[in-house]
């Protein structure tokens, strides 16, 4: 079957997060049957892939730069279904005890080596005391910190950053893992805080990434490019970020 194809990158900006990313967008005139069985792996790496992009730019547009984690006692929890519940009221107490609005947030859950159970990490964007914490999860230990030790002046942006690439990473690991159930998400967010998108667009990568830029008002402090990786196996692909 003869393809008759039309290339243009398309870019995706969150301006909120300072950041973005595109491929090379095709269309065909006539598309061909791919064929043979779907490569689970590759599937699991591409839904953590986009699990970490999401995290991370939820939690730099909302300025999440405390990270946070909750544990159960005694012999934990090992039912993810229960620890998405105890969230739901943990997070609704601390919106009843802050007494200040909307609350973004974003967790994670992970396994404790050793058969252990699950715990969960967090990030929120402001100070709250630790008292409330305890009070509102009452299942086990809790600890929270903003993050610190980032260069001077990366302020409230960059120790988001931070604190996205920590959650991120745990959204990505044990991929294969038997005991998250299907349909259960990697991460969970506060919704209402999802950050805009504004799409660019170019005939090369450079050029989506030079779209993007008059948009933001200046370069790009970081760019990569799909190109730039030898043996890469994904579609062309590029990723720019902001200061």
């Amino acid at each position: 079957m003869r393809l008759e194809v039309e290339s243009l990158w398309a870019f995706s900006l969150y301006p909120e997060a300072a950041e973005g990313g595109g491929c090379l967008s095709v269309r065909r005139s006539a598309v061909a049957a791919s064929g043979g069985p779907p490569n689970v792996e590759r599937a699991q790496e591409e839904a953590a892939r986009r699990a970490r992009a999401k995290i991370r730019r939820y939690g730099a547009a909302n300025r999440l730069n405390r990270l946070g984690t909750l544990t159960y006692r005694g012999e934990g929890c090992h039912d993810p279904y229960r620890l998405r519940a105890d969230l739901g009221v943990f997070f609704r107490d601390l919106r009843e005890g802050l007494e200040a609005g909307p609350l973004p947030y974003v967790w994670v859950p992970q396994w404790h080596p050793g058969g252990h159970g699950l715990h969960a990490h967090f990030a929120v964007d402001r100070f709250i005391p630790r008292g409330l914490i305890e009070r509102s999860w009452g299942h086990g230990f809790v600890h929270i910190k903003q993050l610190n030790g980032l260069p001077v002046g990366s302020g409230e942006l960059g120790e988001a950053r931070m604190a996205a690439r920590y959650l991120a990473g745990y959204a990505g690991r044990d991929l294969g893992d038997e005991r998250r159930p299907a349909g259960l998400h990697r991460y969970e967010v506060a919704q209402g805080f999802q950050p805009d998108k504004i799409l660019c667009y170019g005939e090369s990568a450079e050029g989506a990434i030079e779209t993007a830029s008059r948009v933001m008002g200046s370069e790009p402090e970081r760019v990569w490019l799909s190109s730039s990786v030898e043996g890469w196996r994904g579609p062309p692909a590029c990723w720019a970020q902001w200061d």
